[in-house]
């Protein structure tokens, strides 16, 4: 099979585009490569192909200079070997951190003497060894020293020994600021004195020494193999097709989402990504009021990526991809089994039994596709997981685990802004917010998003008994109309139809999106991180498509002061009715902690649905056949008899 063209790029190709940039005049030896990435064809290359000539592969790179402080986005034919174009970013714009600076960042604070003098003088403590130092960036605060250097602002921790859990024994009262164009600790910022939380509390498997019991063996087989089908990065499904990609900057996206119903190839979905998201941290007190994190934008969500294990992180017969990406120096960056494809049983498809004919029951097996990857941004993990059903749906969900990021109290505080967890240690409250970016192309690339919000009809003639409502759908027509925010009260969920393509009841197609759970941004418009994260202002947003729009935050949210990405696209309020529209969608999970998160968390699960709504003539999985039927022509089956 041909490589289609928004397959992600191939080793030989980031090694190609390394070579491209290491050869130009431009890059210095104190030059990093932040990211190497497919640069996307038009849509109408990717809608006519196979058919059409195949499409010369280009890339996008983003660099950075630490010498001159500044950024510049490269785009490279690598068919042709040339620099096609060399941008330089405005002054002051940071990018991503890389992979090489975090490790070389913790490096600086262990060899900092600034560090280690203040860490005796606080806990007694001149061995750095066993000090953790979780890179955080900096953020923007109004400082100057914000726009003219590239700062992280670490936190630290004290293991007592090479596999504590050292989370357990935050350093509270030493912040080190790190200059990573300098590599050195600026300063330590010093806060006051806090005792080290006393109780080690572990979680490796090693170290748990009363391990619960009776857990019998549950095993998944496949003796006759898998029902998907994946060539390259390809993958078909159950009428299923998508093309599975993967950034640096991104992790996992899905690519050219279409469904064979019967004779035709539907497309459904161009493109789905992660495009930003942002934790922020709600205690006020000096050592915690700076937490607030932009996993996407400032560390990458695909260099994070774990190389998941079978048995561990998935189950089944697995299929896996890996991740070709590279550091900030051009070496070769691969990511062993960074994406995990697989089956699974999720119970009741359909099921109904006529009660005049008990002894025929009819019923079906629902099965779903998994498309994941699991990142970790220093003590979160986050589990990315697209699934596609049967029946047309489809799901987006995160999963998020790991360990909280802790800070200690006083003997006897009882901090307001947190939760006492265990001996002089607590959680501060906190919220993680995440921006999907969906590219629609229901039937074709014009669509309307209509909100459809159900309204209850007043009492009258029309409704004498009171019982009536109805589905109120407001087609979307500029930008302006289409920030909007979930509402319990009205059932409000979006459509998304293509006005072009009617069903066979005259109505445009469509699939319908369901938010699920959800929250509001508890800080206040005047926060700083809220200022660099307009993003969270709506649950939704729609714009007409646009290649260069396509982070949430804009294309440099580290230390920037605000106000990019997309509040400032929306104001040109342009026309989104039966145009190429790009649907946003905005999700929060507010974080009260638990003694029962620590030491680590069991996963919370957010995201949302997708349906066809009047996409298909009737139910699509009307045709899945029994188990029984799938397997053998049993009559003992208890699905069908």
């Amino acid at each position: 099979m041909p490589l289609h063209p928004l397959e992600p790029l191939t080793a030989d190709e980031v090694r190609e585009a390394v070579r491209l940039l290491q050869s130009s005049a431009e890059f210095t030896p104190t030059t990093r490569i932040i990211s190497i990435s497919l640069l996307e064809p038009a849509k109408a290359a990717v809608y006519a192909w196979p058919q059409t000539a195949k499409e010369r592969r280009r890339a996008e790179a983003v660099i950075f200079d630490n010498a001159r402080n500044t950024a510049a986005n490269v785009r490279l034919n690598l068919k042709a070997e040339r620099i096609e174009l060399w941008e330089r970013a405005a002054e002051g714009l940071q990018p991503t951190l890389s992979v090489d600076e975090q490790v070389e960042c913790e490096q600086a604070v262990l060899r900092s003497e600034a560090f280690r003098d203040a860490l005796m003088r606080h806990y007694g403590v001149s061995d750095t060894s066993l000090v953790m130092v979780d890179i955080w960036s900096a953020g923007n605060y109004g400082a100057e020293e914000e726009r003219t250097r590239r700062l992280t602002r670490p936190l630290c921790f004290l293991r007592r020994d090479a596999t504590d859990n050292g989370y357990a024994h935050p350093i509270e009262g030493i912040r080190p600021v790190v200059d990573l164009n300098t590599m050195e600790v600026i300063r330590v910022e010093e806060y006051g004195e806090w005792p080290l939380p006393p109780e080690d509390s572990q979680y490796f498997e090693e170290r748990i020494p009363e391990k619960r019991t009776g857990i019998k063996t549950l095993e998944i087989t496949q003796p006759e193999g898998p029902s998907f089908t994946l060539e390259g990065k390809q993958l078909r499904w159950q009428n299923w097709s998508l093309v599975v990609g993967f950034t640096a900057r991104e992790g996992l996206t899905i690519h050219d989402v279409r469904y064979q119903d019967r004779d035709r190839v539907r497309p459904i979905l161009y493109r789905g990504s992660l495009t930003e998201m942002v934790v922020p941290y709600g205690d006020p007190g000096p050592t915690q009021v700076r937490k607030n994190a932009f996993d996407v934008g400032e560390y990458g969500m695909g260099m994070c990526a774990n190389s998941l294990k079978l048995g561990c992180d998935c189950v089944g017969h697995i299929a896996y991809l890996n991740a070709d990406l590279c550091d900030s120096r051009g070496g070769q960056l691969k990511i062993e089994n960074a994406i995990c494809i697989h089956e699974e049983d999720f119970g009741i498809l359909w099921k109904h039994t006529d009660r005049r004919h008990p002894e025929h029951p009819e019923v079906r097996r629902s099965r779903r596709l998994v498309v994941s990857s699991v990142s970790t941004v220093e003590n979160y993990e986050y589990g990315f997981f697209w699934y596609f059903y049967q029946d047309g749906n489809i799901q987006f969900e995160i999963k998020l685990t790991g360990i909280l990021s802790l800070g200690a109290v006083h003997d006897g505080e009882n901090p307001k802004y947190g939760t006492v967890i265990a001996p002089l240690l607590y959680a501060p409250n906190h919220q993680h917010f995440f921006n999907m970016r969906l590219d629609f192309g229901i039937d074709g690339p014009r669509n309307t998003v209509q909100q459809i919000d159900v309204v209850v009809s007043p009492e009258g003639d029309d409704n004498p008994q009171g019982n009536a409502f109805f589905a109120q759908k407001t087609n979307l027509a500029r930008e302006s109309q289409a920030c909007g925010n979930l509402n319990i009260e009205t059932s409000r969920t979006w459509k998304i139809v293509n006005p072009n393509s009617l069903n066979r009841m005259g109505e445009p197609v469509g699939y319908k999106f369901f938010g699920g759970d959800n929250a509001v941004p508890l800080a206040s418009p005047k926060a700083w991180w809220r200022k660099r994260a307009g993003f969270v202002d709506h649950h939704v947003w729609v714009t007409p498509f646009d290649a260069k729009e396509r982070f949430a935050a804009g294309d440099y949210p580290n230390q920037s002061t605000g106000g990019d990405g997309l509040p400032a696209w929306i104001k040109q309020d342009r026309n989104i009715e039966n145009e190429d529209v790009v649907f946003w969608y905005s999700f929060g999970h507010t974080h009260i902690p638990r003694p029962e998160d620590y030491p680590v968390m069991p996963t919370a699960y957010i995201g949302f649905l997708l349906k066809p709504n009047g996409f298909f003539e009737q139910n699509p999985a009307n045709d899945v056949p029994s188990t029984s039927a799938a397997k053998s022509a049993s009559k003992n089956a208890c699905c069908h008899s």
